[in-house]
């Protein structure tokens, strides 16, 4: 089992964003975004490096294809966030609250979601390598058809995800606070987990495998 890297990110002397709203293909570099409304705006493509964005909405806010790169988000909120296709490398996700976000086709390299809650989320298709889920709440996670390299919860509680077709190297799910998988557990080849663990997912792999159980009579 190869433990997950961690981000290590240095935010250098940061600039305090005054643009008003953020534009397609923007550059936005050693910026600070603090409580900043950037609901139904759109930044597709555009590309984020050594900033901060500290309790900023994010309802609605396109951000397809968009490059995160060496940034701290803290205490950002949103439903329906759309970051499909983006790119996120050294970045920390700290106590998000956010709902319906769509990560589908995103490619997430040394990535830390710590704390806070994130329902819906949607990474059906992205590919996950060196990313830690810490003390955060994940409601109905998507992970159908991701590859998940390396990638740890710890202290996470992860309800009814979905591993549909997922391919798992070197997971390692043993210090999840709270373990539910409700689809594709049959793809936990590559992960780890406890005792405990595999007794409370015994009906979801019976299920699977078709595995009929019975009383002795």
């Amino acid at each position: 089992m190869k433990a997950a890297r961690r981000p290590q990110v240095r935010l250098p002397e940061l600039v305090a964003f005054a643009d008003g709203e953020l534009a397609p293909d923007g550059d936005y570099d050693g910026l600070e975004f603090r409580d900043t409304d950037f609901a139904g705006q759109d930044a597709g493509g555009a590309r984020f490096m050594d900033c901060a964005l500290t309790g900023c909405a994010l309802d609605e806010t396109a951000l397809r294809r968009a490059r995160v790169l060496d940034c701290v988000l803290t205490g950002v909120r949103g439903v329906g966030t759309d970051l499909a296709e983006a790119s996120l490398r050294d970045v920390e996700l700290v106590d998000a609250r956010l709902g319906g976000v769509q990560l589908h086709g995103a490619v997430l390299e040394r990535v830390l979601v710590r704390g806070g809650k994130i329902d819906y989320l949607n990474l059906r298709k992205a590919r996950l390598k060196d990313v830690v889920f810490e003390d955060c709440v994940l409601v109905e996670p998507d992970f159908g058809d991701a590859r998940l390299e390396r990638v740890a919860f710890v202290g996470c509680v992860l309800k009814a995800a979905d591993l549909t077709a997922a391919t798992l190297v070197d997971v390692d799910l043993r210090r999840a606070a709270e373990l539910d998988i409700t689809r594709g557990v049959d793809r936990l080849s590559g992960a780890v987990i406890t005792h405990p663990q595999l007794l409370g997912l015994a009906p979801a792999l019976a299920s699977a495998l078709g595995l009929r159980v019975t009383g002795d009579d």
